[in-house]
């Protein structure tokens, strides 16, 4: 029987000394631990948004918010993969009938990287597309089964799934920050994928498709750029919440050089401490806002221009405020907090790249929603 949501939100937790143990190790292996995938699948937690006719626990989308950010509380780059390979299955559910019993059907759940960006070129040929280009940011290739690219043809975009067996992987994840995704490049050379595991790529961006109607849950007609904000912002706001937990131990044990003042007995540490707690508990409501408000629409009613703009908006600066709220953490923390074993500046490094993502730029976010205000036409691929 598939794990009921209590039980998937206390799984994960149970999981952070392991995950925060091999944090070190994650990185400096350039991809998830192994252990970790493994601890991972043991525990449901990849196949929470699998259908359940496919044996996945279809879990409210709002527990994805309380296991994505356990996870990355304990290393951020486990964060960032455990909810690709989480919500990715929503990608699956999306294909047609055929491709699911595909994918799904051998075991029951998919280890699906995405490259959503149109790198690649494709060219119709007898029962599919042929397949060639380079795709980046492959997060969680290093363990993929599956992988899901968009290309370029004739008629417009289309994504295209692909088994691994089928590309090669170019070891170039050499990153200051998310060391441990393992997000390295992909080289598909003339790769056949058959009609089956393609589609357009505005149907797929847009939500409902003839796939998901297979399934009476509402979530897998979800927007993809809607989903991917959803999966993103708990890998932030979780970061954050155990970037805290070391900033406040560092606290508690430094004494300054030179003074020799203790610095948890200073006034401007408290008043700084309790800035970091406020930050950090106003980063994790919003979070919960921007979930609470993404369930609500997606049991009513289909998901428009302005709640998509609106959404993008608010990851946008829920991304800015955590980014803020880190290198604070790191200016107050001192010199030592810079050294590479303190897990402070693991965070640091981290959550200063997630938070340069594309998905979630501010200047461009505020650009659209000020536009959209306006009555002036909104056209952007990421929205």
């Amino acid at each position: 029987m598939p794990a009921s949501d209590q039980e998937l939100i206390d799984r994960a937790r149970a999981l952070i000394p392991a995950i925060k143990a091999r944090a070190s190790q994650t990185e400096s292996l350039r991809k998830l631990h192994d252990d970790t995938l493994r601890e991972l699948l043991d525990a449901e937690l990849v196949q929470m948004f699998v259908p359940k006719r496919w044996g996945g626990s279809e879990a409210d989308l709002r527990t994805m918010l309380e296991v994505v950010a356990a996870i990355s509380s304990a290393c951020v780059s486990s964060g960032w993969i455990t909810a690709f390979f989480i919500s990715h299955n929503v990608y699956v559910a999306k294909l047609s009938f055929q491709a699911q019993e595909e994918l799904f059907g051998s075991r029951g759940y998919v280890l699906l990287p995405a490259a959503n960006a149109p790198t690649m070129s494709a060219r119709r040929v007898p029962g599919g597309w042929e397949v060639t280009g380079r795709a980046s940011w492959a997060s969680g290739i290093m363990h993929a089964d599956w992988m899901l690219v968009t290309g370029i043809t004739p008629e417009g975009l289309r994504i295209f799934v692909l088994p691994v067996e089928d590309l090669q992987v170019d070891d170039v994840w050499h990153f200051a920050g998310m060391a441990g995704t393992g997000s390295n490049d992909v080289i598909i050379e003339n790769a056949f994928v058959p009609d089956h595991r393609t589609l357009s790529a505005a149907e797929f961006l847009g939500g409902p498709t003839p796939g998901n109607a297979h399934h009476q849950n509402p979530l897998y007609t979800i927007p993809l750029l809607t989903l991917a904000y959803c999966t993103i912002v708990p890998v932030i706001t979780g970061g954050v919440g155990g970037a805290l937990r070391e900033y406040e131990n560092m606290v508690a044990g430094r004494v300054r050089n030179f003074g020799g003042a203790v610095v948890k007995d200073q006034q401007h540490s408290h008043i700084m401490l309790g800035e970091m707690q406020i930050a950090t508990r106003i980063a994790d409501d919003l979070a919960r806002l921007a979930f609470d408000r993404t369930h609500a629409i997606l049991h009513t009613r289909p998901f428009q221009l302005e709640d998509r703009l609106a959404l993008k908006g608010h990851v946008a600066w829920v991304s800015k405020h955590c980014r803020g709220l880190i290198n604070d953490m790191m200016s107050n923390a001192g010199a030592t907090s810079f050294h590479l074993s303190q897990p402070l500046q693991r965070y640091w490094r981290d959550l200063n790249t997630v938070c340069s993502h594309a998905f979630w730029d501010w200047d461009t976010s505020r650009e659209l929603v000020g536009r959209r205000q306006l009555d002036l036409p909104v056209k952007h691929p990421l929205v």
